[in-house]
């Protein structure tokens, strides 16, 4: 299947399907100080936290309704550009994607509807959006922003409720899953062209991909079959279902570790985080500990040494059901494969991102 796609650059934006216009604020100039910073969405608080990699700290709490939005903002997910100076947030109850600099100050924003998972590529310059699991019938596209001035594109990608999102390392191809129907496609950036890849068996319910390092292997994770999904990317436009790991129910954002070498994911249905080996393909260890509570997000350090995961402590698809505990953000240690401690952070965290590894 060929379908006209944005150019690498978004030039003129010739190829898109549907063009809004970016209503970004000017563009500020903060000067980063300090070490590297993890940035957290608490999607029912409406706020963001900023932690500290250094001293594992939340030294940041940033108030959207302080910023002119309501309390249904929703943030929801995260990424940081690959230098550390600016990072993004998507508002579900908001309808936009902000642009932020390292002080917590917003410096642009592009309108999008029920904004979801983010994926940039690795040059910084493009952001792709999809669309949130909350979200009952959106629009069958996701959007492309150019971060430069938050303009935005939308790409149609032909199939319901396109959530689950990811970038191949490099930087052409761009991976979207449906949540409601077993297919996602692969799509060459460059060369305006899609393929469909259909996944056999009952309804999975995409959740959310993740791509190793070396750009050989996709996984992707399900909320109803409790499954990670491994794919062989030798052609990322023809993706090769490679083999399956059980990893407990509701199975949510999965992570390769810098390294390559293992997958760290959250499960909400057993309130337990699995360490996957990325070469067997088995569960290599089960962390438990009775402060897990629907974990969510996942983030890795630039250097590797932290995974985080938060614990947002309510199931996403029904989110006036709270679970007892959550709000904290889980800092793994990654050489030990242990929990080294829980950071306290707002409500019902969901997203969280770090610069990742150059």
């Amino acid at each position: 299947m060929r379908t006209r796609v944005i150019g690498a650059a978004l030039l003129g934006a010739a190829f898109a399907i549907t063009s809004c216009s970016g209503a970004g604020a000017p563009a500020g100039t903060a000067s980063p100080s300090g070490g590297d910073r993890v940035y957290v969405a608490n999607q029912v608080g409406a706020t963001l936290s900023v932690l500290d990699i250094e001293t594992l700290e939340v030294v940041q709490t940033i108030d959207l309704r302080e910023l002119g939005f309501t309390a249904n903002a929703k943030p929801h997910h995260i990424v940081v550009d690959p230098d550390g100076s600016h990072w993004y947030v998507s508002l579900i109850g908001e309808n936009v994607v902000l642009k932020l600099d390292r002080a917590g100050r917003v410096v642009g924003r592009a309108t999008f509807e029920v904004p979801g998972m983010l994926a940039e590529d690795g040059s910084g310059g493009r952001l792709y959006v999809g669309r949130s699991t909350s979200a009952v019938n959106p629009p069958r596209r996701i959007g492309i922003i150019r971060t430069s001035d938050m303009s935005i594109d939308e790409l149609d990608v032909f199939f319901p409720r396109p959530h689950a999102l990811a970038v191949h390392p490099d930087g052409r191809h761009v991976f979207s899953a449906s949540l409601a129907e077993n297919r996602f496609v692969s799509i060459d950036v460059p060369e305006e062209n899609q393929a469909l890849v259909s996944v056999d068996g009952p309804i999975h319910t995409f959740v959310q991909f993740a791509v190793s390092p070396d750009g050989r292997t996709l996984v992707v994770s399900t909320q109803m079959t409790g499954k990670l999904l491994f794919y062989d990317l030798a052609d990322p436009m023809a993706p090769v279902l490679s083999g399956e790991v059980d990893v407990g129910g509701q199975v949510w954002h999965p992570l390769f570790t810098p390294d390559g070498r293992f997958v760290y994911v959250g499960s909400k249905g057993t309130n337990t985080i699995s360490v996957v080996d990325a070469a067997t393909r088995r569960v290599a260890k089960v962390l438990r500990d009775e402060r897990i509570s629907a974990p969510h997000g996942s983030a890795a350090s630039p250097d590797g040494r932290y995974v985080f995961i938060t614990n947002s402590g309510h199931d996403m698809m029904m989110p006036d059901a709270m679970h007892d505990g959550g709000s904290t953000v889980a800092v793994i240690d990654t050489r030990t494969q242990t929990i080294a401690r829980f950071v306290s952070v707002g409500t019902g965290p969901t997203g969280i991102g770090t610069r990742p590894a150059s």
